[in-house]
């Protein structure tokens, strides 16, 4: 078995594009995936590049490094704007696998049911993935095309997350339903960012995961509810209860029927509406 673990960006990029290795980092994820007992290699671990790690500003954008763990999203100093992500965060596992899991490798595992991101779409969040050659970026949106499926090229990593100061406006609330409170795979999941002045939301963004092959933003709902107060905010999503399960492709599974997620995507997306107005106007 051959297993690099280099400190430079360009190393691994090197490396990658030659022997298209297994990338680790957390590693959170690798085991469930695989169904032999031991990995056989080429192996790259990317834990030693602190490149990829950290949260930080840059002219108008916020930069999450992709192999940033979920327990150093749960201590950074981050806008209100980001409350739903330190809340799926909370809710991602145990302390030991917020400690070792990162904010990438929950976006390249591409589950339907992954925590992130909704908060992240919620938060108009592009990837910037590199190679030996390019370097480039995509809406988040467009980098998750399947269950299981992303654009990252075989010679390609996903670097960084990048969320526009813009897109920091306002407050925003998580909502995970499972069989039981934490350490469970969503049966469907919410994340609402609303910002409001002079009595008015103007600013909408609310995002549904584990009811499509991929988390679906509620456009017709975000239009509905600009320049509305938000003490309506609560009919409104009401009164758009048929967009929003149109707006959704859930499946039956083990977990739950596609009818339940339907039913409960609509009263979470209630809930989180409601707290992140609540926020907004404290």
């Amino acid at each position: 078995m051959t297993y690099l673990q280099p400190e430079k960006l360009e190393d691994a990029l090197s490396w990658l594009a030659s022997r298209q290795p297994l990338v680790m980092a957390g590693c959170t994820d690798i085991y469930p995936l695989h169904s032999s007992p031991a990995l056989t290699g080429p192996l790259l671990d990317i834990t030693r590049i602190n490149e990829l790690r950290g949260i930080e500003k840059q002219s108008g954008w916020r930069r999450i490094g992709a192999a940033t763990s979920w327990g150093d999203i749960l201590t950074a100093d981050l806008p209100a704007s980001y409350d739903a992500l330190k809340q799926a965060a909370r809710e991602i596992g145990s302390v030991q696998i917020q400690t070792s899991a990162t904010i990438g490798g929950n976006l390249c595992t591409a589950s339907p049911a992954a925590d992130s991101v909704p908060c992240l779409l919620a938060l108009d969040a592009e990837v910037e993935l590199a190679s030996a050659n390019q370097r480039r970026r995509l809406p988040l949106a467009e980098f998750l095309t399947g269950p299981r499926q992303t654009a990252l090229a075989k010679d390609e990593l996903l670097v960084a997350i990048w969320v526009a100061e813009a897109a920091e406006e306002g407050h925003s609330a998580f909502v995970k339903l499972g069989a039981r409170r934490y350490l469970v795979i969503s049966i469907a999941m919410v994340a609402a960012r609303l910002a409001v002045a002079d009595g008015q939301i103007t600013a909408a963004a609310i995002s549904v995961g584990s009811c499509a092959p991929i988390a679906v933003r509620l456009a017709q709902l975000e239009a509905a509810l600009l320049g509305r107060k938000p003490l309506a905010a609560a009919r409104i999503v009401a009164e758009h209860k048929a967009s929003i399960t149109a707006s959704l492709a859930p499946i039956d599974d083990v977990r739950a029927s596609a009818d339940y997620r339907l039913e409960a995507a609509a009263e979470m997306v209630a809930r989180a509406v409601e707290q992140a107005c609540q926020e907004a106007v404290a």
